[in-house]
């Protein structure tokens, strides 16, 4: 299988949460796209890892991506190790994107900081021929994407870039609900965490509004480039006409 965009995220539902509206958008453009979580969020407060995988498979579905992965890296243990490098760099040869999306390198969370940095040397390392990995006991062939680009969690960056994903923002949301485990629920008996509060979905919407009217459009999701970009059609250019 060859893709077009590989995203990944420490754990189910991060990417809906950051950038669901652009997966959505990417695939209704035709491109082929697959996500991948390191972790099966074991650790969450709420939900168990059988559950969240249910609901990231579902979450998927509703995205319309092609392939939805889970490397099994311990949650609250996604170490910076050799061992974790090579599932992602396996992982990356395997798919052979265009285009990674990843986190954010700062961030209140741990792993999402340490996902961060394995995407970013896994993306380096799968181009080098040197270094082998093998996929169901034959070697592969080395890969490196064009580029990455680093989407926002709770951490706020100024954004390189905006997607407008007015189009695809309530396929976004319809995601990001997949995962009902982690929200507001009345009769729920598990404690309560920043994403389940009753306004936290309403905070989601927000913030792409926000960053929505950043560039003229109702919704919008930012992400950053550690490179300049280049465009070839300054007609193109989405800005806020003000």
């Amino acid at each position: 299988m060859q893709i077009d965009v590989l995203a990944i995220g420490a754990h189910p539902d991060d990417i809906e949460l950051a950038c669901g509206g652009t997966i959505a958008k990417l695939v209704q453009q035709g491109y082929k796209v697959g996500l991948c979580d390191l972790t099966q969020g074991e650790l969450g407060t709420r939900g168990t890892k059988e559950i969240r995988a249910k609901e990231a498979q579902q979450a998927a579905k509703i995205l319309g991506v092609l392939t939805r992965r889970n490397l099994h890296i311990p949650d609250g243990n996604v170490e910076i190790n050799k061992a974790n490098l090579l599932k992602i760099i396996t992982l990356i040869r395997e798919l052979r994107p265009s285009i990674l999306i990843i986190p954010y390198g700062i961030e209140r969370h741990p792993d999402h900081v340490h996902t961060s940095e394995l995407c970013r040397e896994a993306w380096y390392y799968s181009g080098l021929e040197k270094l082998k990995t093998k996929l169901n006991g034959k070697l592969q062939e080395r890969h490196r994407p064009h580029h990455y680009f680093e989407f926002m969690q709770w951490m706020e960056f100024e954004p390189s870039f905006i997607i407008d994903i007015s189009a695809s923002f309530d396929l976004k949301m319809q995601s990001v609900r997949a995962h009902a485990s982690q929200f507001f629920n009345p009769e729920s008996k598990e404690s309560e965490t920043k994403l389940s509060r009753p306004d936290f979905l309403e905070v989601i919407e927000t913030r792409c509004r926000y960053f929505g009217s950043k560039i003229g459009v109702k919704y919008g999701e930012p992400f950053i480039s550690k490179w300049s970009l280049g465009i070839d059609n300054l007609f193109t250019i989405i800005v806020n006409r003000g």
